[in-house]
């Protein structure tokens, strides 16, 4: 009989074309496979296959990313785990295994994902993998109000990859903020985004937008009529990937 099991994963993103396989580059979805191919012997001649609750793009981190696989032969989670992280890569961890109802999708049943971009002030060496340092003074008010603004649409189609293959480009933005990393007293800011679903590159489109708010190269108004354009080329540059992090995902009322 059949079981699919729940895994909940973090990782550093740095050595890696995203999440999803790609023919041209090592993918975290590739290696999780393998090394679950490896680890349970599947009958079946393509191995396990993993579906995730997103898709990261290259370089981008996740804090939490849920993936799902089957299975016709029962485990033990606790020692898989166990197993598994000690044959992943470094930049690869796992929290749990868990088995879950047939029916629950890692990427259909998240009812919601956060993203947290991250940008320092002040030059700092550690952070420079992970945090994209900003040459320029921002007005975070400014950017908070314009952020506000993305809670009260549904088309986000200025933020979408251009030619990205997606059937919608609409998306339901239920926090949008940015907030000082508390306790740091090295200038360090995070963006805070939750939705129920994210169009590919709209994280980093939607920030780079709001630092050209920052920096006083659009007003609050004319975000506004960027968002409501739909056109990609009318919005701000996308801003690295180092510094995005896949924070939280959510399903139902519980917190992943």
């Amino acid at each position: 009989m059949t079981q699919r099991y729940f895994v909940y994963l973090s990782y550093d993103g740095t050595a890696y074309h995203g999440w999803q396989v790609q023919p041209n580059g090592i993918s975290v979805q590739q290696v999780l496979e393998q090394k679950l191919t490896t680890l349970l012997r599947p009958t079946d001649a393509a191995g396990i296959q993993v579906t995730g609750a997103g898709r990261t793009d290259a370089g981008v981190h996740a804090r939490l990313m849920v993936a799902h696989f089957d299975t016709d032969t029962p485990i033990d989670c606790p020692q898989t785990t166990y197993r598994l992280n000690r044959m992943l890569p470094r930049d690869i961890a796992i929290s749990k295994i868990e088995p879950v109802a047939a029916n629950l999708h890692a990427r259909f049943s998240a009812t919601s994902r956060t993203y947290h971009y991250y940008i320092h002030t002040q030059r700092n060496p550690f952070l420079r993998h992970y945090s994209y340092e900003m040459p320029y003074k921002l007005d975070f008010g400014k950017m908070n109000e314009a952020a506000q603004l993305l809670l009260k649409v549904a088309d986000f189609g200025a933020f979408c990859k251009a030619h990205a293959d997606v059937k919608t480009t609409l998306c339901h933005v239920t926090e949008a903020r940015w907030t000082a990393v508390e306790g740091d007293d090295e200038g360090r800011y995070c963006f805070i985004i939750t939705a129920n679903r994210f169009l590919r590159n709209m994280v980093r489109a939607v920030v780079g937008t709001l630092v050209d708010v920052g920096r006083g190269r659009i007003s609050v108004e004319e975000f506004g009529h960027i968002i409501a354009s739909g056109s990609r080329s009318n919005a701000g540059e996308s801003m690295p990937g180092n510094a995005l992090f896949l924070w939280d995902i959510r399903y139902g009322n519980a917190e992943r």
